[in-house]
């Protein structure tokens, strides 16, 4: 068993580094225009593809959009990306994401993710708090198929909903995981 231990200890070490290494930054690495053409042509898709985000749209007070989420992990791992937040069609402020993880995990993928902010309380707490950490504050309800075939403007109650779309690559696995959105200075 230590045997195993030691061949799988330099394994686990290099690719920490590389999670490391390839999740952003929360200061601003790449150009904010690049961010919200992203972030817009991300938010374009998904309301194009699933009618219901579009219907959240016209009611949120605001849409953080990530275009873009890399996660990569083997037992230990991490995701980040930068995205933009989009109040009446306009950008007014750029955003990171952050996650580490550690649980039955293998794989990379990347994915879009997009929180429509119903209520004026969970727009003010992404302003008000030194970083959002994703399960602590407002209500999220993350939305797939089935919850959005039954979705109304007149049930949907809850502070925030997310969308996860353009999911590309295959990670296997659950983990424990806490993602931290962080307001970037440009």
């Amino acid at each position: 068993m230590n045997r195993l231990r030691r061949a799988i200890a330099p394994l686990i070490i290099a690719l920490v580094a590389t999670v490391a290494l390839a999740v952003p930054r929360p200061a601003i690495a790449a150009d904010t225009a690049a961010i919200n053409r992203d972030a817009q042509a991300a938010l374009k898709t998904l309301y194009d593809t699933t009618p219901k985000a579009k219907m959240l749209g016209e009611k949120a007070k605001a849409v953080l959009v990530f275009p873009s989420i890399l996660k990569a992990g083997l037992i230990i791992g991490g995701q980040g990306g930068n995205g933009a937040l989009i109040e009446a069609g306009k950008t007014v402020g750029y955003y990171n994401i952050a996650a580490v993880s550690y649980g039955l995990q293998a794989g990379a993928q990347e994915f879009g993710y997009a929180m429509f902010l119903m209520t004026d309380a969970a727009r003010k707490y992404l302003d008000s708090s030194d970083g959002w950490e994703v399960g602590v504050g407002p209500t999220i309800v993350v939305v797939d198929e089935g919850a959005a075939k039954s979705m109304t403007t007149t049930t949907a109650k809850d502070d925030v909903y997310a969308f996860i779309f353009s999911q590309k690559g295959l990670m296997a696995g659950i983990g424990i995981q806490g993602s931290k959105i962080t307001k970037l200075k440009p």
